[in-house]
This record gives structure tokens, C-alpha cells and sequence, in this order.
């Protein structure tokens, strides 16, 4: 069975790496996410940790959990409490067994697709932190898979897709695209069009 916690794990413990590299001009540069800054991405994958914390702790539906914090004058900082708070909530025991609710995306869900949730969008964000700062991801390939096969699986309904909703409309996937490249573009990602910082 997938050990979705050591995955997720995995993908935000790269996503701090990648973060790290921020250098104090980057802040409000434009994401790969429409209309945010870095710091405005960042904030929501706060917020996001805070929110999925709650919930696997039964307390999802108070939507205070869900509110992107203030990122002040160390994001970084900010950034790193938010994951330790996730991860620990993550790994106390049952996680997995406990109903999760989620208000943004609209339901209860078991912990296991919750989590899945989680990790996918974290890959995503992760990516978005990397290309906006320049600096290349580094992911194991199974991490890279697993969230390739959950990527397979979100709706590509147009109502479910687009402005307000968790994904953008799914793009073409190259036939020579890699696993990484192929997730991107079910998610609405293209690494050739946003315009970031020149890799180092």
C-alpha cells in the first residue's frame, strides 16, 4: 500500500528546500499561479497546511483554519511552522482512518483521498515555488508517479476547472513528455510558458 504520508512528506520537505532559495526580490514575482505573487503562494500553501491540519484533527469545517496568514517579515519562517504543523497531524495515529472535511473543496472525505489531496497539490505548489525562483525540483521518481496517477484522476469536468476552483483546465500533454511534464499539463501547468527566473 502507498505510504501517502511519506510522500507528502517528501513533496513539502522539497517544497522548503526550493522555498529557501527565495531571495528577497523574488517575493512579488509572479507565480505560474494567475494573479499571485510568490508570497501570495506561499501564503496559500500555508494556509492550505493549516486548513488539512484541522481537518485531520476533525475541525475542517471552521474555515478560520483555511485563512491565508501573514507572512510578515519572514516568510520562510511562517512557512516552516505551517508544514511541521501538517506533518504532525499527519502522523498521529489513525490520520488515515478519519473522515477529513474540506470546505474549499466542498465535503468529507476519508484521510487517505484527503491526504492524496494534499500531496498532489503540494507537488503542484512545489514546481510553482521552484520555476518562480529558479531553481530546478528535485523529486524522487516514485513521488513523482504516485502524484502523476492521482494527477490521472481529477475531473476534467470545465466546472470544476478555472478561476476559483483547485485546478486550471488541463492542457495538451506532449508525447514525449516526461512524468513530471505530464502531471503539469493535466493540472494546467506548461513549464515553457511562465516566465521566471533564469535557473541556477
Amino acid at each position: 500500500m502507498t505510504d501517502l504520508i511519506a510522500l507528502d512528506r517528501t513533496a513539502l520537505q522539497e517544497s522548503l528546500r526550493v522555498l529557501r532559495a527565495a531571495r528577497d526580490t523574488d517575493w512579488e514575482r509572479p507565480s505560474p499561479c494567475a494573479g499571485w505573487t510568490l508570497r501570495d503562494l506561499v501564503a496559500h500553501m500555508a494556509a492550505q497546511h493549516h486548513g488539512f491540519a484541522a481537518a485531520a484533527r476533525g475541525t475542517g469545517d471552521d474555515r478560520t483554519y483555511w485563512i491565508a496568514p501573514d507572512l510578515g517579515r519572514d516568510p520562510v519562517k511562517v512557512y516552516e511552522e505551517a508544514v511541521r504543523h501538517v506533518l504532525a497531524a499527519f502522523a498521529e495515529e489513525g490520520a488515515l482512518e478519519r473522515g477529513f472535511t474540506l470546505p474549499e473543496i466542498g465535503g468529507t472525505f476519508t484521510g487517505r483521498i484527503a491526504v492524496g489531496f494534499h500531496f498532489l497539490d503540494h507537488v503542484v505548489h512545489a514546481w510553482d515555488v521552484a520555476t518562480t525562483v529558479g531553481v530546478g525540483l528535485d523529486l524522487p521518481a516514485p513521488v513523482v508517479g504516485a502524484a502523476l496517477e492521482i494527477a490521472r484522476r481529477v475531473p476534467k469536468d470545465p466546472e470544476l476547472r478555472g478561476p476559483g476552483a483547485a485546478f486550471a483546465p488541463a492542457l495538451p500533454t506532449p508525447e514525449d513528455a516526461s512524468p513530471l511534464e505530464e502531471m503539469l499539463a493535466l493540472l494546467g501547468r506548461s513549464p515553457t510558458s511562465h516566465n521566471g527566473r533564469a535557473k541556477r
